[in-house]
């Protein structure tokens, strides 16, 4: 009789623990309406992204968004033409349910763009000479994950892998060792397929400085101390920026940990 009480007990326990987790808010889902404020209408494939939880959601055709979020997580929207918006989550918000959320057009400006053709000859020799190519060099080094990008005509190229071979760690120690927080964010968004939808098309790194709580300069920064050359960081989306930072990151743990 005893142990079964004993038992009893147990399960009345687990279950009560059980209910309480589905019930955290951490495990609340919010909901939301994205419209253009100029007129009402709904904006369907806007991105929406939970900074503090590394989550990712896009709205319907009817602009309509579900994303996992608590009170006073920040949503970050974003949309190609309009201007991305920051959005506190309040108790109303989750207590109550759907809310509507407006964004603003932006008036873009475009800048005059002249575009180079590149004349064919229809000889082989001829026209291989007239296309560009990308001639940013790779340096290797044996034992380690990824290469070193020396960049084009860079004269620093040698210098900064001769400093990853004989002090690899702090080479990196100053740009990640300061930044915790925002470095265990990678593997979050490298593992949610929305988050990784939305970087893919953009270049701006605004999404993934709000996303690492970092300013552009920052992610210039931490690129070029990796050894990517500048035109990489110049013409990358902002998804091959991110491989190349968490990559980059990944092995400064690894010689942290041997040192």
């Amino acid at each position: 009789m005893k142990y079964t009480l004993v038992f009893l007990l147990l399960i009345f326990v687990g279950f009560t623990v059980s209910a309480q987790e589905e019930n955290t808010p951490e495990n609340e889902i919010v909901a939301g309406t994205v419209m253009n404020a100029a007129n009402d209408n709904p904006i369907d494939r806007v991105h929406i992204v939970n900074l503090n939880q590394v989550k990712g959601a896009v709205t319907d055709d009817d602009g309509k968004f579900k994303i996992p979020a608590k009170v006073n997580d920040t949503l970050y929207f974003t949309y190609l033409g309009f201007k991305t918006i920051k959005v506190r989550v309040t108790n109303d918000w989750v207590k109550y349910g759907n809310v509507k959320v407006k964004m603003t057009e932006l008036g873009i400006a475009l800048e005059e763009v002249v575009v180079s053709s590149v004349t064919l000859t229809g000889y082989l020799e001829i026209d291989a000479k007239n296309i560009p190519i990308y001639e940013d060099q790779r340096y290797s080094i044996s034992g380690l994950n990824t290469a070193y990008e020396g960049g084009r005509n860079s004269p620093s190229a040698v210098s900064k892998t001769l400093g990853a071979i004989f002090n690899p760690a702090d080479l990196l120690n100053n740009i990640f060792g300061s930044k915790p927080k925002q470095m265990r964010k990678l593997r979050q968004m490298k593992e949610n397929d929305e988050i990784r939808n939305l970087l893919r098309n953009k270049f701006d790194r605004e999404t993934l400085a709000a996303l690492l709580q970092l300013r552009k300069v920052e992610i210039d920064e931490i690129l070029s101390r990796c050894s990517y050359s500048k035109s990489f960081i110049k013409s990358a989306n902002d998804l091959q920026i991110l491989d190349a930072i968490s990559g980059c990151y990944e092995e400064y743990k690894v010689l942290s940990r041997n040192n």
